[in-house]
């Protein structure tokens, strides 16, 4: 076969349609190296358009996997909320969720406004649903199958999209049980519930107040020892579609911080500003909030692409910004320092161009990725309503280059979904379904792939993530009407312009193997300023799988992370000796990028530590990536080893103290290299990330946490010798002394009248204050205290509070049956606060019953009173604050970090390959891949994670083509060189 690179000349004898018939004969003539075409039969010729109608199938995501709450949590629920998210009793134990009323009203509405559409067309459309539930799986399927004109089917689609309760989800706030009830009377207050009743049907959700949960922890000083606590936080669980639970939640945490004696005001923005007077990672908006103290509520960043509203709900206005303070003063202040970013915004302005199917298949199913993005690079994203067809997409942003950042990785999101053609040709009379046949053909195909299908003219068009069209294709093959006929299959990938010749090799060599091996024909298209589509077409399934396999095996898979700038001339070495090295015995790219390569000279902090080296390799070569990584960062000092993160449990409410001391965190960032984020008001999340160099990173964290104080109760039983020994001088000079210079612990004597021993005996309380990295010394001072006891002969008596010592890494249990008095037998523990799982779960459960037996109506609170009493005087209560602290780490005993990367967006790129892979040889050799609906797997990056901007520390690795439909991040692997103009 003559190969493409010995065609010098075919440039002078090709003419625009030599080898192939194409439907965009508009676009340019391109060169030998954009478009491939092997020697060999010509490919079907597209079919022209035709008016006629179209036969659309797509998936309705119900979210109807959603479970709703644990009955027994629930002690208050909204109208109707309970008989909508719970099982009837009479229900059987094995019901599927999918069978809940929510669920089921759902499908139902569906199916009713279908047939209303089928009626009022009078025969010009057909709408028929489908609800099926895979093998496998519990979870159920609806298809919306349609036929009639293509532009009734797409408005009809749009309308659906738009009319239908979307992904629907449920979002918890934790609250503290004394904001929403009286505890000492045992009943909610009626303020909160008339509040939730109010939101629920302004918003048109469900929403649950539970009561707190058991968690389970693991003991920060033994990994092995699982204990379970009672989380003290009551919870508020919101239960509606994406935007409305959205609404429903920022009601909720002002209306908290109205009780905590907060007042509430609010001022309207430009809506498509709002990310940008943030700032990236929201910098501005929490410096605004630590100088004002005061908590800023932004709408979520998408809103106008989605215009489902529940019935007699009302959407938020997406322009208005609530702002909440101490006082009129620091919220005007607030105001004044919005007003004055939002003077200081200068905008840049890109549109680009994306596929309308790709366009709603994010919007459906990447958001939070986009929200990644937008929230990095400070900069917005304006969407065309879902279902539009629109194929515009807005980008603002107060630089070019972040905008050109938040455009590629937005590309590179794109470049997850595929498109395929299926055409087919001369196809037998009597084999041509009917519209019976094709819509049931359809349903199965968006059942058991996920993808959205359109059969027109003997045509399947399939769109959506790579692994649903790649299904899809394998579920038709399977029909037989397809197979008996002469068709032909195209499959088109996006993929970043710069990558082009490193997927074609030198001179289309890697290109003409796979075009000879597998007999499929592959062009490269222009398609865009950042992307282009990779064509693979085949005249048989099996050929196009092979073909579509190995193209893939080609596209580049990468990890980066992040080196000191000071260690790159001693990783190159002289004359790139070093690094040479490197690549050629594992077959593996590096590029290093310092500041200027960057952009970044002057710029913000956050540029000293984004990742500038890359590795890339094909993705068949992808497990020789992790070992550069290694070999490379061994030539780094520890210090300044690979960038991680670490997320540290903090009350959110506590956050805002902590925004105060703002000076004192950026003195810890400088002091260990590190980046301490806190998350967003709107969020509610207690996760504060910190990231840095590994090795600084626990330091760091232990730093943090010394900001955070924490407390814990030790309830005694009251006797004449104890409380001689606490009121005596020794106790007061001495002992509380020592606990404080040697476990950094204070101890407090005081006496609640509430509690009380079982007997009704009375108690004294000792409270232990510490900071959270000091935790781990809280057993250790008890156990010292505890000796002084012993000493003066007083036999103390546990109430509440006391913490068990873990079990002892021994032989006795080995040797139970030996008699030595050398051998001291551990004594039996006793009722103490979270103690293991065997000794605890009993008693929780009786407790839960006596709690739960009683709400037979769960909004009722006529028990509560007897739960909270029992609660109080059980010896076994875990209702302490002391587990929350012992979850962090300690200065004793600092956790080992995973290490997490991530792709930089920001190096120049480079193209081909220029060494063969030891594969080379024989690439096409049967490789180790598990296999899914028919296609083997692609390899892919062990470790992946989201893609970040160059002035933004990095979160994980990324592969550097784009992700895979169940791959947990995007990465974009072409950055621009230098700063835009």
């Amino acid at each position: 076969m003559n190969k493409l690179a010995n065609m010098r000349h075919w440039p002078e004898r090709m003419s625009p349609n030599f080898g192939m018939s194409r439907s965009n004969m508009g676009m340019p003539i391109i060169n030998p190296h954009q478009k491939v075409v092997p020697p060999g039969p010509p490919p079907i010729a597209a079919p022209h358009p035709v008016d006629g109608p179209i036969s659309y199938s797509f998936n309705v995501p119900f979210a109807s996997d959603l479970a709703g709450p644990d009955t027994e949590d629930i002690l208050h629920a909204t109208s109707d909320a309970v008989l909508r998210w719970t099982h009837p009793e009479d229900a059987p134990d094995d019901v599927p969720v999918h069978e809940l009323p929510v669920h089921a009203q759902n499908l139902a509405q569906l199916r009713k406004y279908c047939k209303d559409i089928t009626q009022q067309s009078a025969g010009a459309l057909e709408a028929h649903v489908i609800s099926t539930t895979p093998k496998n799986s519990r979870s159920q399927v609806t298809t919306v199958c349609l036929a009639g004109p293509a532009d009734l089917v797409y408005r009809t689609r749009e309308t659906i999209l738009n009319e239908t309760p979307l992904s629907l989800r449920c979002t918890t706030v934790d609250v503290d049980g004394n904001l929403v009830a009286n505890l000492a009377e045992g009943v909610l207050k009626k303020g909160v519930t008339d509040y939730l009743d109010e939101t629920s049907a302004f918003c048109g959700v469900d929403i649950f107040l539970l009561g707190p949960k058991l968690t389970p922890i693991t003991e920060v000083l033994n990994g092995e020892v699982e204990l379970m606590r009672m989380d003290q936080r009551w919870r508020v669980a919101i239960y509606g579609d994406a935007m409305s639970s959205e609404h429903a939640k920022t009601r909720v945490l002002i209306h908290i911080d109205q009780l905590l004696g907060r007042i509430v005001d609010g001022q309207k923005m430009e809506f498509s500003l709002h990310q940008i007077v943030c700032g990236r990672n929201r910098k501005n908006i929490k410096l605004i909030e630590s100088a004002t103290n005061t908590a800023i509520y932004f709408p979520p960043p998408f809103s106008p692409a989605y215009n489902y509203c529940p019935p007699n709900a009302q959407r938020r206005d997406y322009q208005q910004i609530f702002i909440t303070g101490e006082n009129p003063q620091s919220i005007e202040a607030a105001k004044i320092k919005l007003h004055e970013n939002l003077m200081r915004v200068r905008i840049f302005v890109k549109d680009v161009q994306i596929p309308a199917a790709k366009i709603d298949s994010i919007l459906l199913s990447r958001m939070d990725k986009v929200r990644k993005i937008v929230e990095t690079n400070g900069s917005f994203i304006m969407f065309p309503p879902l279902g539009s067809k629109s194929m515009t997409v807005r980008v603002q942003g107060l630089e070019n280059l972040h905008v050109e950042r938040t455009v590629r990785e937005l590309m590179t999101i794109v470049g997850q979904f595929y498109t395929a053609t299926w055409w087919i040709s001369q196809p037998a009379d009597r084999q041509l379904p009917s519209p019976t046949d094709i819509r049931t053909m359809l349903g199965d195909i968006c059942a058991n792939s996920d993808a959205d299908v359109t059969f027109d003219k003997l045509t399947f068009t399939i769109t959506g993530s790579d692994e649903a069209v790649k299904a899809a294709l394998m579920v038709i093959s399977q029909i037989k009407f397809v197979v008996h006929s002469q068709y032909q299959i195209r499959v088109k990938i996006e993929l970043a312009n710069e990558h082009k010749e490193f997927v074609s090799g030198k001179k289309n060599g890697k290109i003409n193997k796979i075009m000879g091996q597998s007999n499929v024909q592959i062009m490269f298209d222009n398609f865009g300023e950042y992307n282009f589509n990779i064509e693979v077409q085949g005249q048989t399934y099996d050929s196009m799988k092979q073909g579509l396999n190995l193209v893939e095996q080609e596209m580049p898979a990468s990890i980066s992370f992040h080196v000191p700038d000071q260690y790159h001339k001693r990783i190159i070495g002289i004359g790139g000796q070093h690094i040479q090295r490197i690549m050629k015995k594992h077959s593996v790219f590096v590029k290093f990028s310092n500041a200027m390569d960057r952009g970044g000279m002057g710029r913000e902090d956050d540029d000293s530590r984004v990742d500038n080296v890359i590795c890339r390799t094909p993705a068949r070569n992808a497990q020789n990536l992790e070992l550069v990584r290694d070999e490379i960062l061994e030539m780094v000092d520890r210090v300044d080893s690979e960038f991680t993160s670490q997320v540290v449990n903090v009350d959110r409410l506590y956050h805002r103290q902590l925004l105060a001391r703002l000076p004192e965190i950026e003195d810890l960032e400088r002091q260990w290299n590190c980046k301490i984020v806190f998350p967003s008001t709107e969020q509610a999340s207690d996760e504060v990330t910190v990231t840095g160099p590994q090795w600084q990173v626990p330091h760091c964290v232990d730093a943090f946490l010394g900001m955070v104080p924490d407390r814990h109760e030790l309830v005694l039983e009251r006797s004449p010798a104890l409380m001689v020994f606490l009121e005596s001088p020794s106790f007061v000079h001495d002992v509380a002394p020592k606990l404080k210079s040697q476990y950094a612990v204070d101890v407090t004597v005081i006496e609640n009248p509430e509690e009380r021993t079982e007997d009704g005996g009375p108690t004294v309380t000792l409270l232990w204050t510490f900071t959270r990295n000091n935790a781990g010394g809280l057993r250790d001072a008890m156990d010292f205290l505890q000796d002084h006891f012993a000493t003066h002969g007083i036999e103390a008596v546990f109430i509440k509070g006391a913490i068990p010592r873990p079990k002892s890494d021994t032989f006795e249990e080995s040797l139970q049956y030996f008699d030595s008095k050398l051998l001291q037998h551990a004594p039996a523990l006793v009722a103490v606060d979270s103690p293991t799982k065997p000794t605890f779960g009993d008693e929780v459960a009786r407790e839960r019953v006596t709690l739960f037996e009683r709400l037979r109506k769960p909004g009722s609170m006529s028990s509560i009173s007897n739960f909270l009493d029992r609660r109080k005087n059980s010896s076994h209560s875990a209702n302490t604050s002391f587990f929350k602290g012992s979850t962090n780490v300690s200065k004793s005993s600092l956790i080992s970090i995973e290490s997490t990367r991530s792709f930089n967006a920001d190096r120049s790129p480079w193209h081909d390959s220029g060494v063969n892979l030891p594969e080379d040889e024989n690439p096409w050799a049967p490789t180790r891949s598990s296999t899914s609906n028919g296609f083997e797997h692609k390899l892919t990056v062990p470790h992946a994670g989201e893609v970040t901007p160059r002035h933004a520390t990095r979160q994980s690795a990324d592969s550097g083509r784009p992700s895979t439909s169940h791959s947990t991040n995007s990465g974009y692997p072409g950055p621009p060189s230098g700063p835009f103009r």
